[in-house]
């Protein structure tokens, strides 16, 4: 189970991409299933940090019922992301059961260079600091999310987009895939569903395959996100409940 947090943060300029009406300040909740049982709940936030200042990003995730007596899960992620919502920096604390880290990375577009800075909270250690080169722009996984609302990718169409996790920096594709209705606990939407290539050593190594649903209209909202695994772990599908 310690592969349910990775993967449930996962998620990610060009001519192909089109200012969206990204709300100043918003709220999305969503039901996270894992094996046709409820197995957690995730909250992400945004708000702008001013006119020109960019975003602050934050992602929460807590595992509940029977997946959080077998192994409980509380992970927080914030990111802050620059005016063209390139991410300059962001902190993630995990608590997976006995496990206790806290991670930091910082992009400085100025020398393109990426730091990462990982401790073991228990035990008051480090377990990995290095630094990587990087481009100017670089998206991470969660403040990616917002930069996909920005895309305006017609089925059929792709793009690739510089991605990190401050351990590695690559280029990942994204590519629109097809018009689909999508229903929610929150409702039914008509949506574009998107294909990340993340995994398979793109910057993940684990074999994978990410999607997510985007409202097929201006606000762009992620509507839903699914990872499919091997069949061992199989698939987790985050479906939004509620808009803020």
């Amino acid at each position: 189970m310690r592969l349910l947090p990775l993967m449930l943060l996962l998620a990610m300029q060009s001519t192909a991409t089109a200012q969206t009406n990204i709300p100043a300040r918003q709220s999305l909740s969503y039901n996270i299933e894992w094996r046709l049982i409820t197995a957690g709940r995730a909250r992400m936030e945004w708000a702008a940090r001013g006119p020109r200042d960019g975003y602050e990003v934050k992602f929460h995730i807590e595992s509940v019922g029977l997946v959080s007596k077998l192994f409980k899960v509380e992970d927080d992620y914030s990111a802050l992301l620059n005016s063209s919502l390139c991410t300059q920096s962001f902190h993630s604390t995990t608590n997976e059961g006995i496990r206790h880290r806290d991670t930091r990375v910082t992009f400085d577009a100025d020398t393109k260079k990426g730091s990462y800075l990982e401790r073991d909270v228990s035990k008051n250690a480090t377990l990995l600091a290095k630094e990587i080169e990087i481009p100017p722009c670089v998206h991470d996984v969660v403040g990616g999310l917002v930069f996909l609302r920005t895309l305006n990718l017609e089925p059929g169409q792709a793009m690739n987009i510089p991605v990190s996790d401050g351990k590695k920096s690559t280029m990942a594709r994204v590519e629109a895939q097809a018009r689909e209705d999508i229903k929610t606990p929150a409702g039914t939407f008509k949506t574009v569903r998107y294909e990340l290539f993340l995994f398979n050593n793109v910057l993940y190594n684990r074999s994978a395959h990410l999607n997510i649903w985007v409202t097929d209209d201006a606000r762009k909202i992620p509507v839903q996100i699914r990872v499919r695994l091997m069949f061992t772990i199989g698939t987790i599908t985050l479906a939004l409940e509620k808009i803020e």
